[in-house]
């Protein structure tokens, strides 16, 4: 690619007919780094039936998200309270953590001193130095059941062993997009290794990004759709749209629903509401973005375990489209038999294995196929 860009510098054109002619030559060579690009061929997966291995007197709520650390275990974050009443006296902790194989090495979770747990368990994120991080969604105005009518504007930080260390923002502390100190029902972050800073999707109450440092907890910066200032839309329950008219959509964010920070420093937003996918430097300046109106679209966000990081995994349809990270661009799907949809939140671990939290739907882990099984 810079033999283009160094191709295009050299060759200046004012011309009307040699604009038209370099416009040409330009697709003709960016269609043949896309053929080389495409050249690896896409993972296929199958669904590891024997996954995990849970106690038999342990019952788990609506699995919401995944997390993978860097010794491949698999972190849960469920909701108790979503269980029945007969099952409820038999929840498992909220935080359960499985070994490569499935197994239960720990749990933990829940109330605690010093801290304001969540009311409705939304996503959990381990760093790169294992630290764990934990936030929910919940407003009052869902009125669900064993919830208490306070709003989740917190995030928390706990040890791989589930001792507390941090909390950002205060339960019911709110007072909108502008407010640095609080979230208003976040849906999803991620600690990118070489800022040591806390990116948030935040979220369904508040339609921005914002970003703290990762130990003190202090705001450094926040942005919106595009990279504009974002505004105060506080809609709960949030709005599902059956449609999105054409076009790259509003200029707001609506649900901020997943965040993803790329090994070279750009910052993914799934904006699932408005069915697309923005892109922006970690300073927030809007680079692109991908737009689906035909399917529901950018319900998760991962990114694949490849040095590159090639492919971008995102939640749509019925199925997870695989999209070519850099140009931004479809170039695949996984929607295999048995599978239970676009799911809530996905990760991956380090040999590209899936796993799927589908919330009242259950969870899953996809497992890659090797050369001689396809």
């Amino acid at each position: 690619m810079s033999k283009l860009f160094d191709e295009l510098k050299r060759r200046k054109v004012f011309r009307r007919a040699g604009v038209y002619a370099l416009v040409g030559w330009v697709l003709v060579q960016v269609t043949a780094c896309t053929v080389e690009t495409f050249a690896a061929p896409l993972p296929q997966f199958e669904i590891a039936t024997d996954w995990p291995q849970l106690p038999h007197d342990w019952k788990i709520g609506d699995p919401s998200s995944f997390a993978v650390d860097a010794q491949d275990n698999v972190w849960l974050l469920h909701r108790p309270r979503t269980l029945s009443d007969d099952d409820f006296a038999a929840a498992a902790p909220p935080v359960i953590v499985f070994n490569p194989e499935g197994e239960v090495i720990n749990a933990w979770g829940g109330d605690g001193p010093g801290y304001e747990w969540p009311q409705r368990e939304h996503f959990i994120h381990v760093d790169y130095q294992g630290f764990v991080w934990i936030g929910g969604n919940y407003c009052p105005d869902r009125n669900l059941p064993r919830l208490q009518a306070l709003n989740d504007d917190q995030i928390l930080k706990f040890s791989p062993a589930g001792e507390f260390i941090l909390q950002i923002g205060r339960s019911n502390g709110s007072s909108g997009n502008r407010d640095i100190s609080n979230l208003h029902q976040p849906a999803d972050v991620m600690v990118d290794p070489a800022t040591d800073e806390l990116y948030v999707a935040d979220g369904y109450g508040n339609h921005r990004v914002i970003v703290f440092d990762a130990n003190s907890g202090e705001f450094n910066r926040m942005w919106g759709a595009f990279g504009n200032q974002p505004r105060d839309l506080d809609n709960c329950p949030p709005p599902a749209l059956s449609s999105v008219p054409d076009g790259p959509g509003p200029d707001q964010l609506s649900i901020v629903h997943a965040i993803r920070v790329s090994n070279d420093g750009r910052v993914y937003v799934a904006d699932r509401e408005n069915r697309r996918v923005q892109v922006f430097s970690r300073d927030g300046q809007f680079i692109q973005q991908i737009i689906r109106q035909d399917i529901p679209f950018a319900r998760n966000l991962e990114l694949s375990k490849d040095r590159e990081q090639q492919y971008l995994f995102v939640g749509g349809g019925d199925g997870i489209v695989v999209i070519d990270r850099l140009l931004m661009e479809t170039v695949g799907s996984i929607a295999i038999e048995g599978m239970i949809g676009s799911s809530h939140q996905i990760a991956t671990d380090s040999k590209g294995n899936i796993y799927i939290a589908g919330a009242f739907r259950g969870m899953q882990k996809l497992s890659v196929r090797t050369a001689a099984q396809q």
